[in-house]
């Protein structure tokens, strides 16, 4: 598990944001909330993306397939568009069979929310940035009380 480094969207300054954390990444210069985008993988899935303090989109991918390809940029800006609200977590299938198994990933890209550990919304296949947005806004706005 490595962290990632994230431009702040307020300040523009470089911070090492952890695969996994008690609560939400803030810039170390501004303190502003920032993206949370980051790798898991079978060893490390259950502590980064189960056990997260926000909502979950998890993404199944392969660095072979090109919906994948489109999709991921569309991905990282939904997540940079909510800091503090989601957590972006990417799972190299080819790398991650055990996950694949579990969570039944018969195509990829397949994407998940994920709420306090649990599926909360499940699509699959590659989809237009509006209907990736209106999916994960939905699935969001259905999990909060």
């Amino acid at each position: 598990m490595e962290a990632a480094h994230t431009a702040c969207p307020a300040c523009g300054k470089t911070n090492r944001v952890p695969a996994q954390a008690a609560g939400r990444p803030r810039c170390g210069n501004c303190k502003a909330e920032l993206p949370w985008i980051v790798s898991a993988g079978d060893a490390d899935f259950a502590a980064v993306a189960e056990q997260s303090p926000v909502p979950v989109l998890v993404d199944f991918w392969a660095a072979w397939c090109g919906p994948c390809r489109m999709v991921s940029p569309v991905l990282d800006k939904l997540a940079r568009e909510r800091p503090g609200s989601i957590k972006l977590v990417k799972v190299d299938v080819d790398k991650s069979p055990g996950l694949s198994r579990r969570f039944d990933v018969q195509a990829i890209p397949t994407l998940m929310v994920m709420v306090d550990g649990r599926v909360a919304a499940r699509q699959a296949g590659a989809a237009p940035a509006e209907v990736l947005r209106s999916w994960l806004d939905g699935a969001l706005s259905s999990t909060r009380q």
